[in-house]
């Protein structure tokens, strides 16, 4: 199992479930804030067609390309079904979010040698970490 730096270094593209185009939520914040630091986001939302210049996804299942995290914006009981679909599409980690907490969804995924992480933000641990793919440029959010 690697640890969380190892996991934010070996993360190219993150699938973000529960992408929001409210900028005022984390789920908002977070992920805009992922792909100003060089890591490819794509968001899965099923109301909305496109977020942070990406198109959005209905389920991780309808994404054709490569993940290498899952990070996770839903409520606890939703991360079971999420840890299963992270496992069909061979993600290599699946994060959930501060506050968000599953035994099951756990145990989904290190059944399937998915790396772990829980309650903690990923955006806040690449900052403290201090893990960008890209050099940091300061950018204006579009409205």
């Amino acid at each position: 199992m690697r640890t969380e730096q190892e996991i934010i270094e070996g993360a190219g593209t993150v699938a973000v479930v529960g992408a929001s185009r409210d900028a005022g939520k984390p789920s908002g914040k977070i992920p805009y804030l992922l792909q100003h630091r060089g890591f490819r986001i794509v968001p899965v939302n099923p109301p909305a067609e496109n977020l942070f210049g990406e198109r959005t996804y209905a389920s991780l299942l309808d994404i054709a390309e490569p993940v290498d995290v899952v990070d996770v914006f839903r409520p606890a009981a939703e991360a079971p079904e999420i840890a299963r679909q992270a496992v069909a599409i061979g993600a290599r980690a699946l994060w959930l979010q501060l506050g968000i907490v599953s035994d099951e969804a756990r145990a989904i995924a290190e059944a399937a040698g998915l790396d772990y992480v829980e309650d903690l933000c990923l955006g806040r641990e690449s900052i403290r970490l201090h893990i960008a793919r890209t050099p940091m440029v300061r950018l204006s959010r579009p409205a």
